[in-house]
């Protein structure tokens, strides 16, 4: 992956305070790039049509707030649902493993892009976990889907227990939720949560948006999310410029005003009033999410939570583990 070129690029030394300070304050420091690769170029636009004198995409729905959102629907129409949401700052092509999983095994899969993200409209506004639910809401009114298990990683994951405590469980539309290397119940240090991230971790991740949103989209892949970062680790370039095509497609903005949403929301509410089986699956070297004030305690919160955690296993286990992940996300799905 090829180096910014250095008359954009800030000098090396800066570079790598701005990436590395999201998770320094955890002890860990993002290296350089190992091996210069070049990324995938961005991908040519969707088909649109014109509805009405409006230009829309076929896979969207239009929220109340009127907030074009874009979604994959894969799948019999008459199987049980899933419905997964991605993480920070990505789209749902982030899970194009796992719906192809479920669809071999019979399930309808369905993700969207939240607002913002991926294909998504690029709002200025709505960048908090109450729209990200109403927005996940919305396309699940839109299929009618009932009886459907949801599955969020990292934002995603905040996204699900907002979803399931505010929309999902009052509609009678779930069945069960799977938390995967989450935020609940909240990353930022608190007075209730001292073990918690300083807001020196996350102000580091604004200044690297704001400064170059481009670098830090590499760095953060390439080094602490997937652990390629550790000893002996197998890199996937393939890997790195997928993370970082979806995030270039986002808009700065929605990625920007999310650290806000991803770090300093607070969901003990929402974990404690869901009632629905919830599976938590959390890796013990997650450099994004710590383990121990996350996964650990909203298991301590959910009422019919199961916590299961793989030494060893990164952030994005989802990718980089997929088959084991996959495996035992089939069998609490089924269980």
């Amino acid at each position: 992956m090829s180096q910014t070129d250095p008359d954009f690029a800030l000098d090396p030394a800066r570079r790598q305070l701005l990436a590395g300070s999201a998770i320094a304050a955890a002890g860990i420091a993002l290296p350089a790039l190992a091996q210069a690769q070049t990324p995938s170029p961005t991908p040519a636009a969707p088909q649109r049509g014109t509805t009405k004198g409006k230009t829309t995409m076929s896979n969207t729905v239009m929220t109340k707030d009127g907030t074009e959102i874009f979604y994959k629907d894969w799948g019999p129409k008459n199987a049980q649902p899933i419905v997964f949401h991605h993480g920070w700052p990505l789209s749902s092509d982030d899970w194009d493993t796992q719906m192809l999983f479920f669809l071999k095994q019979g399930f309808r899969v369905v993700a969207h892009d939240r607002r913002g993200h991926g294909r998504s409209a690029q709002v200025s506004e709505g960048h908090d976990m109450d729209h990200y639910a109403s927005d996940a809401f919305a396309v699940v009114e839109h299929l009618n889907l009932k009886n459907a298990v949801h599955i969020g990683h990292s934002t995603g994951g905040g996204e699900v227990a907002r979803y399931v405590a505010k929309h999902g469980q009052p509609s009678g539309r779930v069945a069960k939720a799977v938390l995967v290397s989450a935020v609940p119940p909240i990353m930022l240090k608190t007075a209730a949560y001292p073990g918690g991230l300083p807001i020196e971790v996350f102000d580091g991740f604004r200044q690297g948006v704001a400064e170059n949103r481009a670098q830090l989209f590499l760095d953060v892949p390439s080094g602490p999310f997937y652990g390629f970062n550790r000893p002996g680790a197998k890199v996937y370039p393939g890997v790195i410029n997928n993370w970082w095509r979806q995030g270039m497609t986002g808009s700065a903005k929605a990625h920007y005003d999310g650290i806000k949403a991803f770090s300093e929301t607070d969901q003990t509410e929402d974990l404690k009033a869901i009632t629905v089986p919830t599976l938590v699956l959390h890796g013990e070297d997650d450099q994004i999410v710590p383990i121990d004030n996350s996964a650990r305690l909203s298991v301590k919160l959910l009422k019919n939570g199961k916590l299961k955690t793989y030494p060893g296993y990164s952030h994005g286990m989802l990718t980089v583990n997929a088959d084991v992940i996959n495996a035992d996300l089939l069998a609490f799905i089924k269980g």
